[in-house]
């Protein structure tokens, strides 16, 4: 595959960061990360900065913390000081806030991931039930270094895009954000310091980039995942519940023997209810036929009755056990739906 196709047709300097202040304080800028070590013992379900123009010298971050017992831990900031974008080398490598850091080290190949807090120290049980001890905070550090394993995935909402669209595809481009997206999967090697104790271990997962507005007022909820298994196939599908007149945006992939096809999911886990040990299993169709992939979720946190642009909504960040003909891998889910529809 050539350079631009693994770019998924982005120019190379999408993967650099914004240097300056945007003029449209809707503007956002966006990494994240979801961290699952290989066998499912941790992971960080989403790791993330929203840098957006009204906001810049102090970039939102949130940082997610999940442990094959039960254990979960949180944090997030608003008042983090945003860090300068230049590099050593003097170019935008450098996303960061407070103690969240991400450098792109080589465009759509490597980037490196640093944090050090104090998260506030839980249970997935207890984030569901709404009875966290917030005075609880634990100290916790990595670092992880990603190479990048699948193409981009991209969402490509340009202007030149979205004139293409029909209004109901412009309402749901809206949703994804007005600009561009991409993800790939990673294979990583870190460092996690926690307890007293420091850990060695390899993970899998997902990396996010975007530079875009992104109006969430028509906001419905919505399905998100993806994994990577041993033998490099991978996918990965955003659905959203279907809009009054029946249509939605639904979209994803299969990677698989070096081959790019694109798919759509026919039998999704929308959030029904908080809890681990949930069915995630889903299908996908492509040019390949049925692809039934098996999962059951764990590694969960949550956000529930929250406020800002997704009030009204229970939020799961966590992860899933998938299998694939005979392969099994660690991956993520992201769902969400209106507390109205969720049980506990």
């Amino acid at each position: 595959m050539d350079e631009a196709a693994w770019r998924g047709g982005l120019a190379p300097h999408y993967d650099y960061m914004l240097t300056e202040k945007p003029a449209d304080p809707n503007m956002r800028e966006s990494a994240s990360v979801w961290v699952y070590e290989e066998n499912g013992e941790f992971a960080f379900p989403r790791n993330g900065i929203e840098a957006i123009g009204s906001n810049w010298d102090h970039h939102r971050y949130d940082c997610n913390f999940a442990f094959a017992d039960g254990r979960a831990l949180f944090e997030t900031r608003m008042d983090g000081d945003s860090h300068s974008p230049i590099g050593a080398d003097g170019r935008a490598t450098i996303l960061g806030s407070g103690g969240l850091r991400f450098e792109c080290i080589d465009p759509y190949r490597r980037w490196r991931v640093t944090y050090e807090g104090r998260p506030i120290d839980t249970t997935s049980a207890d984030i569901a039930a709404g009875t966290v001890d917030t005075a609880r905070t634990t100290p916790l550090r990595y670092e992880i270094d990603l190479t990048m394993v699948t193409p981009a995935w991209v969402q490509d909402n340009t202007p030149e895009a979205l004139a293409r669209m029909t209004e109901r595809e412009r309402t749901d481009a809206g949703l994804m954000g007005f600009g561009y997206r991409m993800e790939h999967h990673f294979r990583g090697e870190g460092t996690l310091w926690l307890d007293g104790r420091e850990r060695k271990f390899k993970a899998v997962g997902n990396r996010i980039h975007r530079q875009s507005v992104r109006p969430l007022e028509a906001f419905r909820g919505h399905c998100w995942q993806a994994a990577v298994f041993p033998d490099g196939r991978a996918f990965g599908y955003i659905a959203y519940p279907p809009a009054e007149d029946g249509s939605t945006y639904n979209e994803g992939y299969i990677w698989q023997d070096g081959k790019w096809y694109p798919a759509v999911a026919t039998r999704i886990p929308w959030l029904a209810d908080l809890g681990d040990d949930q069915d995630t299993s889903l299908e996908l169709e492509s040019e390949l036929g049925r692809t039934v992939i098996q999962g059951a979720g764990c590694l969960n946190t949550y956000k529930v009755g929250q406020e800002g642009e997704l009030a009204g909504f229970a939020l799961n960040q966590g992860g899933s056990r998938y299998s694939w003909d005979g392969q099994t891998a660690y991956g993520m889910v992201e769902r969400s739906s209106w507390l109205k529809q969720v049980g506990s």
